[in-house]
């Protein structure tokens, strides 16, 4: 049985994932969460977290599903060789190559306090392709849902929180966007049904769409 370690987003305490959790269980696999500290600690702090609670886990390859920065969590572990038994990774709505929302949230009075310790990733303006380990499937949303909308300036489409081209990352096995919005995607059939077929054969149960990663 396939296991599979989710990642929460920030700000979030990792109970919004029960559905998706449910649903991955229900399909065979055995999912567990990561608690991290999303404000408080670190990227490579939460990085060295999810990393730990992998090696702790039984079998031969450890899969990893990350919602928001949870993803970036996901990546970023991966990016830099904490990951033992790499499997694939899947991220849902995860700003990848940094976040306008957060830029300007981090430029409004409390918004660094807000954005904690994680701001590095999520604030960048770029990354650097994706070339491994395991194959990476990006799940975006595009429907204009979120607190993000306050901040104004979000590029559509869009998924009210962080626009389909943050989500973008240029080697990404698989990328594709669904009418779902920031949190709404935790709770979608569509979705669900996305990361368990990428899990299972590493490639996303419809056709690439045309926002896929590196266009």
């Amino acid at each position: 049985m396939e296991r599979v370690v989710l990642v929460h987003g920030l700000w979030t305490p990792g109970t919004e994932l029960f559905l998706l959790e449910r649903r991955l269980g229900a399909a065979g696999l055995r999912p567990v969460r990561l608690a991290y500290r999303s404000v408080v600690d670190e990227v490579d702090e939460s990085a060295d977290r999810l990393a730990r609670l992998a090696r702790e886990m039984e079998g031969d390859a450890i899969h990893l599903v990350g919602h928001s920065l949870g993803g970036v969590v996901a990546v970023h572990a991966a990016r830099t060789g904490r990951l033992e038994r790499g499997g694939r990774i899947v991220c849902l709505g995860s700003p990848l190559s940094g976040s306008r929302s957060a830029r300007v949230l981090r430029g409004l009075p409390g918004g660094k306090r807000l954005l904690g310790r994680s701001a590095s990733l999520l604030t960048r303006t770029d990354a650097p392709p994706w070339v491994g380990p395991g194959d990476l499937g990006i799940v975006a949303g595009s429907l204009p849902l979120g607190l993000g909308m306050l901040l104004g300036g979000l590029p559509r489409p869009h998924d009210g929180v962080v626009s389909v081209d943050e989500t973008r990352l240029e080697g990404a096995t698989d990328h594709v966007v669904l009418p779902v919005s920031h949190f709404g995607m935790l709770w979608s059939r569509a979705v669900a049904e996305q990361v368990i077929g990428f899990l299972s054969t590493a490639q996303s149960d419809t056709p690439r769409s045309s926002c896929s990663a590196g266009r």
